[in-house]
C-alpha cells in the first residue's frame, strides 16, 4: 500500500462526491484522461476495483463505499494538519473555503470578500454557493472550512456564531402600493411565489404564513430570488425577500415592497465551522467582518428605498410602520 499517494486520494474523492469523471476532473482541474489513470493506478496499487464504470456515470463498489469514507477522513485530517500549522500565524492566511446560501451570496459575498483581502493580504478566498444542507455536508465532511448560513443549523460537529438579524419584506405589484398590507392569513389566500424546496428561505417564509392558518392553498415556485421579483413585476402574484436583497433585486423591477406588521418574519444569519478546526479563533474574526459588511447592506436597503421614494423610482415603498 505504500504506493498510494495524497494526490490519489483527493482525485478519488472527487470521484466519489460527483459520481462522473468529467464534473471530478474538472473539480481537480486536470484532464478526464489524467485522472482515469491515476484512479486506475490507484485500484492497481489496491488489487480491487474501486468504482463501475458506465456509460453517463459510475458507481463505487462495496469497497469503493467503504474506502470514501476512510478516505475523507484521512483528507479532513490533513486538512486539519494544515490548518493547525495556519493557526500559529497572523494574520490569517492560504486558502480559505467558505460557503454561501444563495439568498446571502449575492448581495453579501462581493462586499464580504472585498472586504476579508483588505483586512488579510494573504487570504485566498474560495467561496461556493450552495442550500444550506450541501454546505452543512461539505463542512462535516471537510470540504469547506466555514460557511455563512441561516441559524440554526443543529449540527452537534459544528460551532454557531450568530451575525446579524434580517426582516423579510413583502414585494408585491407596484399597482398594489397604496394597497392594505396584507397579513399571514391574508397571504395564505393570495398567489405566493416561493423558491423551490431545498432552500431554508423558502420553509422561513411558509412558516410566517402558516402562524395562524394552514399552508398557501396558491404556491408558485421559483429558482432563484431574482426569478420571484420578476414574476411580481409581471402581476402573477407576490412574494416574500430578504431585507439585504432590495437594493438589487427591485432597481429593475415594477414592484412595491412594503413591511409586513409585527410579529415580522426574520431570520438570523450567522456562521458555522467545525468545532475540531484549529483556526475557530481566526473564524471569530472573519465573522466580525462579515457581520460588520452585514449591518452595513442593511442600512444601504433603507436609504435605497428611501432615496427611491423621493424621485419617484420603479420600486414603490410602504408599510404599516
Amino acid at each position: 500500500m505504500n504506493g498510494i499517494t495524497m494526490k490519489q486520494l483527493r482525485y478519488f474523492e472527487a470521484l466519489a462526491q460527483h459520481g462522473h469523471f468529467g464534473r471530478a476532473a474538472g473539480a481537480c482541474s486536470i484532464s478526464q484522461p489524467a485522472l482515469s489513470l491515476q484512479m486506475k493506478e490507484l485500484e492497481e496499487t489496491l488489487g480491487a476495483p474501486l468504482v463501475e464504470r458506465g456509460t453517463r456515470q459510475i458507481r463505487l463498489t462495496n469497497l469503493g463505499e467503504a474506502f470514501a469514507l476512510r478516505v475523507r477522513e484521512i483528507l479532513r485530517a490533513v486538512d486539519e494538519l494544515d490548518d493547525l500549522a495556519r493557526s500559529s500565524h497572523s494574520p490569517l492566511a492560504g486558502r480559505l473555503r467558505i460557503g454561501v446560501i444563495p439568498t446571502v451570496a449575492p448581495y453579501l459575498l462581493p462586499s464580504v470578500i472585498k472586504r476579508l483581502t483588505e483586512c488579510f493580504p494573504g487570504l485566498d478566498p474560495r467561496p461556493r454557493e450552495a442550500v444550506t444542507q450541501r454546505l452543512v455536508e461539505d463542512l462535516v465532511e471537510g470540504r469547506l472550512d466555514t460557511a455563512i448560513v441561516a441559524l440554526p443549523v443543529s449540527e452537534p460537529s459544528l460551532s454557531e456564531y450568530p451575525l446579524f438579524d434580517e426582516e423579510f419584506v413583502l414585494v408585491r405589484p407596484l399597482e398594489d402600493a397604496q394597497m392594505p398590507v396584507p397579513n399571514p392569513q391574508m397571504l395564505c389566500e393570495m398567489r405566493l411565489l416561493l423558491l423551490e424546496e431545498g432552500h431554508c428561505f423558502r420553509e422561513q417564509a411558509i412558516s410566517f404564513c402558516t402562524m395562524s392558518s394552514s399552508l398557501p392553498r396558491d404556491l408558485m415556485e421559483g429558482s432563484s430570488l431574482t426569478t420571484l421579483v420578476q414574476m411580481v413585476g409581471a402581476g402573477i402574484g407576490v412574494t416574500l425577500i430578504p431585507q439585504m436583497a432590495i437594493p438589487v433585486e427591485t432597481r429593475s423591477a415594477s414592484v412595491s415592497i412594503a413591511r409586513l406588521a409585527h410579529p415580522r418574519p426574520s431570520r438570523t444569519i450567522g456562521m458555522i465551522w467545525r468545532k475540531t478546526n484549529p483556526l475557530a479563533g481566526q473564524f471569530e474574526h472573519v465573522a466580525e467582518i462579515v457581520r460588520e459588511v452585514g449591518v452595513e447592506g442593511s442600512n444601504a436597503a433603507d436609504q435605497f428605498h428611501g432615496a427611491m421614494s423621493c424621485i419617484g423610482g420603479r420600486a414603490a415603498w410602504a408599510g404599516p410602520g
